[in-house]
């Protein structure tokens, strides 16, 4: 780091070798990765801390395995799970792999325990409440970001490399100039909170009740019910038009468990809407910037997928670039766009099959029921039950993915006690 750059520690940054915009999963596990090998990169993240509703909770054997290379594990162990060992096709203990289950963990607490460690590499630098808001062009290169800080100053962060990690409504690639195509999703998801007894089963996904018209999702954050109940794409409205009686008396009839709590729906200022998108950008890169995770292919919340799809990316990106990363650290040499386009050819394949499986689960399963069909077990999933080795392939593409990705990484530095890097993360805004 310049010492222009360290800076940081006061928090302002001007200058680093990998900027990341966006503390999600793909973000969050970029920059661990790159600040372990040594490389010094600033994660900028708009929210104040990363408690967020419509973050998922779902953390796949794959990533578990990440977790275990990174030596996480006893800290991972810390935070509040629940693991859910069985699929409409079988169960995951059907599989020979260590971790066979998937953990219904807080997204927060995950990307918690990512910025934690971040924190013991003096090249990480996690900025907080810092709006990325456009991107540095020199020579036909991106160079860098704008980026409003949490006074509201307007600054500038020149990089070697850019990482757009910054979601499905990514601004940097809007910014760059690099579409996306859109592929047509039948469903939005209604999102709100229920109480939650301690009576209530302890199960991670614990409801998951259909019904013509009707498909609703509970998921145990261990002290509430964080509901995801499907409609028509562009269905909100005509909820909203027959009323919040009728939206409780819904839930009631669809959900027996949540007869009660349902009442606690005063209006619909307790429900928010997500606006599910399936797309993917056909080209994933410019000169000096990459697109990673939901910015490069929005998934759908089917299957819980996208967390696990958006780290393999950033495992993927780090393994590629970080002798690239390191000779710009060093030298001042550009990251080559061939490196580039090679984390796009190592990941479009996962992504584009699963984005394929998802879209098709919606059209011929979530989507008649809210048209009023019944449910019907789908024919794959008996063909599925009865032949054992068709079984345990689609189980371990749902538990690993596709191109499972590994750490290769070094781990080249260490601190005994943790850096603050940029403004740190707090780890929770009491506001």
């Amino acid at each position: 780091m310049t010492e222009q750059a360290a800076t940081s520690r006061l928090g302002t940054v001007s200058e680093a070798t990998v900027v990341v915009a966006g503390g999600g999963p793909a973000g969050m596990m970029l920059g661990l990765m790159l600040a372990r090998a040594g490389i010094d990169v600033v994660v900028l993240e708009k929210h104040s801390d990363f408690l967020r509703d419509f973050r998922g909770d779902t953390i796949h054997p794959s990533t578990l395995e990440l977790i275990e290379e990174l030596q996480l594990t006893e800290k991972f162990a810390k935070i509040p799970y629940n693991p859910v060992r069985t699929t409409p096709a079988g169960s995951l203990e059907e599989l020979n792999i260590k971790y066979p289950y998937v953990a219904m963990a807080p997204q927060w607490d995950f990307l918690d325990m990512l910025a934690d460690e971040g924190r013991c590499y003096p090249h990480f630098h996690l900025l907080m409440d810092t709006e990325v808001t456009d991107t540095i062009r020199e020579q036909r290169r991106i160079a860098g970001v704008r980026y409003r800080d949490r006074h509201g100053q307007e600054r500038e962060l020149r990089a070697a490399l850019t990482v757009a990690a910054d979601g499905r409504h990514s601004t940097l690639r809007a910014a760059s100039g690099l579409p996306a195509r859109e592929y047509g999703v039948p469903v939005d998801v209604l999102w709100f909170r229920l109480s939650k007894s301690e009576s209530d089963p302890q199960q991670g996904i614990a409801l998951a009740r259909v019904s013509p018209g009707r498909w609703i999702v509970g998921i145990d954050r261990r002290t509430y019910w964080q509901v995801a109940y499907f409609v028509r794409k562009g269905g909100y409205a005509a909820v909203q038009a027959a009323g919040i009686e009728a939206f409780r008396q819904s839930i009631r009839d669809t959900a027996p468990e949540l007869v009660e709590q349902a009442g606690e729906l005063k209006s619909f200022d307790n429900v928010s809407v997500l606006d599910v998108r399936v797309n993917r950008a056909p080209r994933w890169h410019l000169p000096g910037l990459l697109l990673i995770g939901d910015a490069a292919h929005a998934m759908s919340p089917l299957g819980g997928v996208g967390i696990n799809l958006a780290i393999q990316d950033a495992v993927a990106t780090a393994n590629i670039l970080y002798p690239a990363l390191l000779r710009a650290q060093r030298t001042g040499t550009p990251v080559p766009e061939k490196l580039l386009h090679d984390v796009q050819r190592r990941r479009e394949l996962p992504t584009r099959v699963i984005q394929s499986l998802q879209r098709a689960a919606q059209q011929r399963l979530i989507d008649p029921v809210l048209r009023g069909a019944e449910f019907k077990v789908p024919p794959l999933v008996g063909v599925l039950r009865r032949i054992p080795q068709l079984r345990r392939r689609a189980l371990r593409t749902f538990a690993l993915g596709i191109r499972q990705e590994h750490v290769r990484t070094p781990r080249v530095e260490t601190a005994t006690e943790p850096v603050l890097g940029g403004q740190g993360a707090p780890r929770r805004n009491p506001a």
